[in-house]
């Protein structure tokens, strides 16, 4: 049974930086895909992050795309989101998600992934 358990949400301010990790069981990077979304009050819940593992590449929102970075610690089975320069819409309730690694490009579709953490707030005060 695939578990994902998230951690390291909290309040920051606006420019601050934090890291999200999700330790991984009963799944391995050699075998899944592995992602975060998030979801604001009110909004549907989107892509962040994805690591897709047929073709060992990160992908990234534009929303996020050179402040936040994914990364995979095998020796731990856990996955990371380092986010840098928080901005106050990036608050919302983050999820680490996970599936069979596939060969559809679907890695940025939430309604593809199979297992889900409970999620962690990220708030950022402007």
């Amino acid at each position: 049974q695939v578990q994902l358990v998230e951690s390291g949400g909290r309040l920051v301010e606006a420019g601050d930086s934090l890291r999200l990790s999700c330790v991984v069981s009963g799944a391995t990077f050699s075998t899944h895909d592995v992602g975060w979304f998030r979801q604001a009050p009110g909004k549907e819940r989107e892509f962040v992050a994805a690591y897709r593992r047929n073709n060992n590449i990160n992908y990234y929102s534009d929303s996020v795309k050179g402040r936040f970075t994914i990364a995979r610690d095998n020796s731990e089975n856990t996955l990371s989101l380092q986010m840098n320069s928080l901005k106050p819409e990036d608050t919302a309730v983050y999820y680490c998600a996970a599936r069979r690694a596939s060969v559809l490009n679907t890695i940025r579709i939430p309604s593809y992934y199979h297992y889900w953490g409970q999620g962690t707030q990220v708030t950022v005060s402007s």
